[in-house]
């Protein structure tokens, strides 16, 4: 099984206690399976301006939006697989195209503009290097993964992520797990990945459990800390 390089989708998230996991995956052995990359520690780098604009507008929850990473399963080292991928939002469909680098390969790209590949997933990922001035890694975000997907349909997935963590400093995907908590305890953020429709036994398993969708932004919460920090007493990045 290969690395999948385009998506297209909707992503419900949802904040569920450990309890409320524990009974949905009782339920979810009749329908689901484990990826096969099901239980992994996914490591993130966001890219943004220096008044971090990206991120800025998406918290804003505009029609369209778009940010751009670089991740690796597990710490990477300078040779490890780490994917580039440009995410896009327009109308709460989820867009993400991605090429497949190494960590130095990844720097050298995005920061010193140097080529990579061919194809048109770089061009459009050079055509926002363009657009957007002066992109550097700004946030780096890690977290233990489970991952599932349907039975019946291998499209429709099912994702649980805990041990949110996030740090402003050693920006590199090579440094190590380690940062402040994002998630309270006994919390576990559930996404739902769905090209169309959730399936019945889900919608049902949700409402009787009430367990609503709410907006979550693991950059977008790490921002909002970062900002208020940074800019207790002093300017905030809009009047700069």
């Amino acid at each position: 099984m290969g690395y999948q390089n385009i998506f297209k989708r909707y992503e419900l998230k949802y904040l569920i206690t450990e309890e409320q996991y524990n009974k949905l995956r009782e339920l979810m052995k009749i329908h689901m399976c484990g990826d096969e990359y099901g239980r992994s520690t996914i490591c993130n780098l966001y890219y943004d301006t220096p008044d971090y604009l990206l991120i800025r507008r998406s918290i804003e929850k505009p029609v369209y939006k778009e940010k751009l990473r670089v991740r690796s399963y597990g710490v990477a080292d300078e040779n490890s697989t780490t994917f580039i991928e440009l995410k896009r939002k327009y109308e709460k469909v989820v867009y993400k195209r991605r090429i497949s680098s190494t960590d130095s390969k990844a720097y050298d790209f995005l920061v010193k503009r140097e080529k990579i590949c061919e194809g048109q997933i770089a061009k459009e990922i050079n055509y926002f290097l363009d657009f957007y001035k002066e992109l550097e890694p700004r946030v780096f975000l890690s977290y233990e993964r489970e991952a599932f997907y349907g039975i019946d349909n291998h499209d429709f997935r099912v994702t649980f992520d805990r041990n949110i963590l996030w740090r402003d400093y050693d920006l590199s995907l090579c440094k190590g797990i380690y940062g402040r908590d994002i998630l309270k305890e006994n919390t576990v953020l559930m996404e739902i990945k769905v090209a169309h429709a959730i399936p019945m036994w889900l919608v049902k398993f949700l409402s009787e459990n009430k367990i609503y969708k709410t907006p979550f932004s693991k950059y977008g919460n790490a921002y909002k800390t970062l900002f208020k920090e940074k800019t207790s007493g002093g300017l905030c990045y809009a009047e700069r």
